[in-house]
Order: C-alpha cells, then sequence, then structure tokens
C-alpha cells in the first residue's frame, strides 16, 4: 500500500510502503505496539505478555517474539528512511559481547548527532574485521564522510589506509566519546536479556534495536519539558504511520 503522508512538524510529504499484515488475525494496532515495547524498553516477550494481558488482550510469548522478527527490522528500516540527512562525521568505536561464553565484537558506527548508521558484530577486532565494517557503512549509507573518528586501535588506520584513503582519519581516545556512548543502551539490553544466544541472533536484535531504540530517545537534555513532549508527539505519529496504524479505520 502506497502512502502519501505529512509528518507534522517536516513541512512536507513523505512516500512509504506499509508493511503487509495479511493473514494476522491480531490488529496492526497490537502487533506494533508489542514490538515498540519490546525493543523500546528492557522487557523479555513474557515481560511483553504479561503487559499486554493487564490491557485485555492475550496474546503468547512466542507471537510477540514472531512479530518481532518479521517486523522489527522492517520498522527500522523505514525509521531511517524518514530521518534527517546524516552527518559527515562518523564516530566508530568497538565494544565485546560474550556470547555463549566466547568474546565477540560489536562494531557501530554513528554520526555527529548520535544517528546510528550501523551495527556489525564480529568474531575479532583486527584489520579485516575493521576493513569489512567500513565497507558495509559506506554501501549501507551509500555516503562517503569527510572526517572518521576512532580510538587507538591499530586496525582502523590500517582499513581506513585501504578503503578510504581520501577522507580524513582523526584517532584519539578522547575525541570518541560519542560512540562509546551509542554502546549505553545495548550493554542494558544485554543485561536484562542475560546476553546473546549466538552472533545471529545478536546481529538481528541490535540491527532492529538500533533502528527503533534511538527513535524514542531524543537528546532529552537539551530540550524544556514542553519542547520534549512536543517532539515524542511528533516522533509517535512517524511511528504510527510507518507501521501502518495511521491508515486503520477507528473502531466503532
Amino acid at each position: 500500500m502506497i502512502l502519501e503522508l505529512i509528518v507534522p512538524g517536516r513541512g512536507s510529504f513523505v512516500s512509504s510502503v506499509s508493511p503487509s499484515y495479511k493473514g494476522h488475525r491480531y490488529p496492526v494496532e497490537i502487533i506494533s505496539h508489542c514490538v515498540w515495547l519490546y525493543f523500546r524498553f528492557p522487557l523479555s516477550f513474557r515481560g511483553v505478555e504479561e503487559l499486554m494481558l493487564e490491557r485485555g488482550v492475550i496474546v503468547s510469548h512466542e507471537t510477540i517474539r514472531r512479530w518481532c522478527l518479521k517486523f522489527g527490522q522492517s520498522y527500522a528500516n523505514a525509521l531511517r528512511r524518514r530521518r534527517a540527512r546524516l552527518g559527515d562525521k562518523w564516530h566508530l568505536d568497538e565494544v565485546f559481547l560474550t556470547i555463549n561464553g566466547e568474546q565477540k565484537y560489536l562494531w557501530r558506527a554513528v554520526d555527529q548527532d548520535g544517528n546510528v548508521l550501523d551495527v556489525l558484530v564480529q568474531n575479532r577486532r583486527n584489520k579485516a574485521a575493521a576493513r569489512r565494517f567500513f565497507r558495509k557503512l559506506l554501501k549501507k549509507t551509500r555516503a562517503v564522510p569527510r572526517v572518521v573518528v576512532t580510538d587507538k586501535l591499530r586496525s582502523y588506520g590500517a582499513a581506513h589506509r585501504e578503503v578510504m584513503p581520501l577522507v580524513e582519519h582523526r584517532s584519539h581516545k578522547g575525541l570518541n566519546n560519542r560512540a562509546e556512548n551509542s554502546h549505553q543502551p545495548t550493554r542494558q539490553r544485554e543485561r536484562a536479556m542475560k546476553g546473546f544466544r549466538s552472533v545471529g541472533g545478536a546481529q538481528r536484535f541490535l540491527a532492529a534495536f538500533s533502528g527503533i531504540s534511538p527513535h524514542f530517545r531524543p537528546r532529552r537534555h537539551l530540550m524544556t519539558a514542553a519542547g520534549h513532549r512536543a517532539e515524542m508527539t511528533v516522533r509517535f505519529v512517524i511511528w504510527e504511520q510507518i507501521t501502518g496504524a495511521a491508515t486503520m479505520p477507528a473502531a466503532a
């Protein structure tokens, strides 16, 4: 379904394609609300199930899990398409994850405004891993940054010289707080989920999570209470539009 929608405060028409809910007996409002709860708050599928039960909606945690797998990435991609133009200063960082007792690495890139550009879970943090992440970033964003900021891991410098040698590279621990701070929501979820079970599962969850969670986390410390409420109202409208809930007829 092709929709022509106006986003309040954005001032222009935006075309989007709503997901297909064909074959689902639950309405889109319930599906999108469950997905929102799971990716926005540190809740388990059973926790979401209990919250929905309190509201009189009987839905199993397994159904909620399938909804998150099916629609989470779709919603995240739609939100990314709706956000403002990305910045030209990229901050990259990697942090370790323990998956089934083995140490893996989560690579993350954000722009100067804190927008998550991409994430990638890998086994190593060597030159090959850095090169793979650089190439994935360029393909995903379809853009070339003006500046890349990293910590002093030498793998970044080696990969940078191969993949984007004409881009300025700043390597300094103190300059990369933006990327390091962006790991905090992931750490919170990792604790709530008691760790990830597999590399693939971690990649799937974090790819959707990094697209949905930041949408509902504006830079609150820079806003007044009234400004924050107004911004959140706009963001909830956008969520209804990209999930298709805004186009559903109201119940009688």
